[in-house]
């Protein structure tokens, strides 16, 4: 069974971000964990040049959204364990 969209998880994105910060704290480079964890706006162009289905484009904007986010909040795991660093 296929999960339905307003099934989503509203914790998924930290949860994915902490595994990423997780791998950061083993040391992983933060700028290439970014790289796997970004979707460039030129792959993002590129996908819709590719595939024109209204309702795949939907899903790839919310797949792009979703990046951002996990993102976003892994950007906040590194900057809060840096400045935590500094202050010690």
């Amino acid at each position: 069974m296929q999960p339905r969209i307003d099934d989503f998880d509203p914790i998924a994105p930290r949860r994915e971000a902490a595994m990423f910060y997780g791998l950061f704290l083993r040391g992983h480079s933060a700028e290439d964990l970014r790289k796997d964890i970004d979707i460039p706006k030129e792959t993002l162009a590129k996908w819709h040049l590719h595939y024109r289905a209204d309702g795949f484009r939907e899903s790839l904007e919310r797949m792009y959204q979703y990046r951002k986010q996990v993102l976003a909040i892994f950007d906040e795991l590194v900057t809060n364990e840096r400045n935590r660093h500094r202050l010690q």
